[in-house]
Parts: C-alpha cells; structure tokens; sequence
C-alpha cells in the first residue's frame, strides 16, 4: 500500500472517530437537557439533608429537643406520613382512572362537566378545613385523614385521565375497530395505553400533593410530620421547627423526583 493510500485511510479513520464523538457529545447534550432535572433536584435533597444534619449538629439542644428530635420518633412520624400519602394516593388511583374512564365514554358526555365541576369545587376547598369537616362528621384518626387527603387529590388524575383519553387520535380507535376489536378491547389494547403518560402526571401531582398535605393529618390525630411541628409551636423551640420543615419539604422533593423518573419511563416506553 503506497504513503498517499495510508495516509488516506488515516484521516478517514480520524473523522470517523471524531464524527462518532460529536455524535456522542449531542446525544449526551440532549439528554442533560431533557432530564438535567433528575440530576439536580436529588443534588439539592442531599444539601437540605446535609445543612439539617450540621445544624443539628451544631446546636446545643436540650433535653426537650433531644426528646422530640430522637431518631426514633422522627423515623415513626416520618413512617406515618409516608403512608397516610400513600394510602390516599392509591385510593386516588382507584377511583378516578376508572371514574374518568367511565366519563370519557361517549354516553356519559353530558354528566362530564358537573362531576369535573363537583371535583374542582372540592378542590378549591381549603385542605384543613376538609381534614377538619371529615373528622366531625367521621371521626378523628388515620382513616378520616386518608378519606379527606383522598377527596382533596382527587381531580387531577380525574381530569387527566378524561384528557388523555380524550386526546387518543380518532383514527387509531376506529383502525383498532376496523381490525375487528371490540370497544372494550380497543378501550385496554389502544386507548388506555396512549392516556397513560398523561394520567401518570395526573397521579404525580397528587401523590406531591398529599405528602404535603398530609402534614395537617395531625390536627385531626392520625400522626406524621405535622406533630413535630405542633410539637414545635407549642414548645416554643424555632430548632424543631426548623428541622420539621426541612424534612417535610426533602420528602415532598424526594417524591417529586421518584414520581417524575417513573413517569420519564413511562412516557419513553409509550413512545
């Protein structure tokens, strides 16, 4: 092989090279700008924690604080917030995807607007006076706060669940029908899968609304975090409170972000 064919081969073999990096580097730039998110909000859950932990550690707490502040009585607390948003995330989850399901249908058009209605009216209620309202007329504990939690989440995975289907391109329902499946198998085989991003964000930002919202759960004795801030206000001790809220709002990110990766994942495989 003679130097100019040698040569030759060389730099094709270096553009190639450099080709396959550039192609590297946008896909990587790609990816960052779609997800960089998932990077940073686990990046600023981890500084909260840390800036908690050396603020703690830096004060001279009494045995008050000590008390209140133990690894086991925040752990408990921090267990029964963890389920009091769970439980009424799933009850959500149950009720309004076959709700909005049942609502998209084409005979039920015309109670569609009430009911959406009805649920943003109870949304727009103030959350504590719901808690508040539900334990008089039920009782106080757990299952009351997980009734009225469920009640104040209740629209968005409704309304996104309507929207979702209701977005499903007409085309591919009546190609699926013209293959011969039933509407019930064009319903679970064509429609709900398409709706299923869009009702996966319904459920993310109620499942981030009832961890928050599960704080006022101790007003009405069914626990979580929210007894550390009573705890705090009645006590007058501002270290508590401080750490109350910085805990609150490291799950509720912590949540977040969890919810949003399952829903990146879910978008990516119904694409």
């Amino acid at each position: 092989m003679s130097t100019a064919t040698t040569e030759t081969v060389d730099a094709q073999a270096e553009a190639a090279v450099e080709e396959g990096e550039k192609r590297e580097q946008t896909r990587l730039a790609a990816l960052w700008s779609q997800h960089y998110d998932l990077v940073i909000l686990p990046a600023i859950i981890v500084l909260l924690l840390v800036f908690l932990f050396l603020y703690v550690g830096t004060r001279q707490l009494d045995t008050i604080e000590q008390r209140v502040l133990a690894p086991a009585n925040v752990g408990g607390l921090l267990w029964q917030q963890i389920l009091l948003a769970g439980a009424s995330t799933v009850l959500v989850l149950l009720i309004a995807v076959p709700l909005g399901i049942a609502l998209s249908r084409r005979g039920a058009r015309r109670v569609q607007g009430p009911v959406l209605a009805v649920g943003g009216f109870a949304q727009a209620l103030p959350p504590f006076g719901v808690l508040l309202l539900m334990a008089f007329w039920l009782d106080f504990g757990f299952t009351t706060a997980v009734v009225g939690l469920t009640i104040a989440a209740l629209l968005p995975v409704l309304r996104n669940t309507v929207v979702g289907l209701q977005q499903v391109d007409q085309s591919l329902i009546e190609a699926a029908r013209g293959m011969g499946m039933t509407s019930r198998q064009t319903l679970f085989r064509v429609e709900i899968p398409l709706a299923v991003p869009v009702i996966v964000a319904g459920l993310r930002v109620a499942l981030v609304l009832n961890v928050g919202t599960a704080t006022l759960a101790s007003y009405i004795g069914a626990g979580g975090l929210g007894e550390l801030v009573q705890q705090a206000l009645r006590l007058n001790r501002i270290n508590v409170l401080l750490v109350a809220g910085g805990i609150i709002a490291a799950l509720a990110l912590l949540i977040d972000w969890l919810a949003g990766v399952v829903e990146r994942i879910v978008v990516a495989r119904s694409g």
